[in-house]
């Protein structure tokens, strides 16, 4: 990024001013590396007046594999919903940094509704025991069983909403997931890997923070 045009570097630091501000974990110089990384992987220069849709959910789910080692699909295209809060199917700028905001180093209120954003996976503000079922079936590895797999699937399932369901109305609201996380942390990502690790995130951390300040 050596080339990078004075003009360029004007925009950069004018919009990691504004974007810092509104977000809780990240500050300027951060924010700028971040802007850096994603007009990087969109394979966009900045531009005065030019405003780009942003990332795709195609490249995105890339960036989820190759950057934090997420390979399951359904838990993907979750997160690519998460982090597209306005639901146009690009991940803008701004979602990109407030979504790494959470992603990286989110509170665990923050991590909470994050899961739930992802689990919910017709965007309803319910998870359902349909919705259940096929995360867990989706998730788990396909064993050699003479036993119906599906039917091993239901029973966690009937486990999990014995867990969580504490309102008895057969569906799970942010209210009660949040409950159930808070009283056992592991039921933060019960239906699949949503979040990224800590060895994920000190690499990401390390290249995208440490290497761009230091060229």
């Amino acid at each position: 990024m050596s080339e990078m045009s004075a003009m360029n570097r004007k925009i950069i630091k004018a919009l990691a001013e504004t974007i810092s501000k509104k977000v809780e974990h990240l500050n300027k110089t951060e924010t700028e590396c971040l802007i850096r990384e994603f007009y990087v992987l969109l394979g966009e220069q900045v531009s005065p007046g030019k405003e780009s849709h942003g990332l795709d959910k195609g490249r995105f789910r890339g960036i989820l594999h190759s950057m934090f080692g997420m390979t399951n699909d359904m838990m993907m295209d979750g997160v690519f919903r998460a982090f597209d809060k306005d639901s146009d199917g690009f991940i803008s700028l701004e979602e990109w940094i407030e979504g790494l905001s959470v992603f990286l180093r989110g509170t665990l209120d923050e991590k909470i509704q994050h899961c739930y954003r992802v689990y919910d996976l017709n965007a309803d503000k319910y998870i359902a025991r349909e919705e259940m079922f096929h995360m867990l079936k989706n998730s788990l590895f396909r064993l050699p069983t003479e036993e119906d797999p599906d039917e091993g699937v239901k029973d966690l399932v009937e486990i999990a909403m014995r867990r969580l369901d504490t309102y008895h109305d057969g569906q799970v609201s942010v209210e009660e997931f949040d409950e159930a996380v808070k009283e056992e942390n592991l039921m933060l990502e019960a239906f699949g890997t949503c979040l990224p690790d800590a060895s994920s995130i000190e690499k990401f951390e390390q290249r995208v923070f440490q290497e761009q300040l230091e060229q």
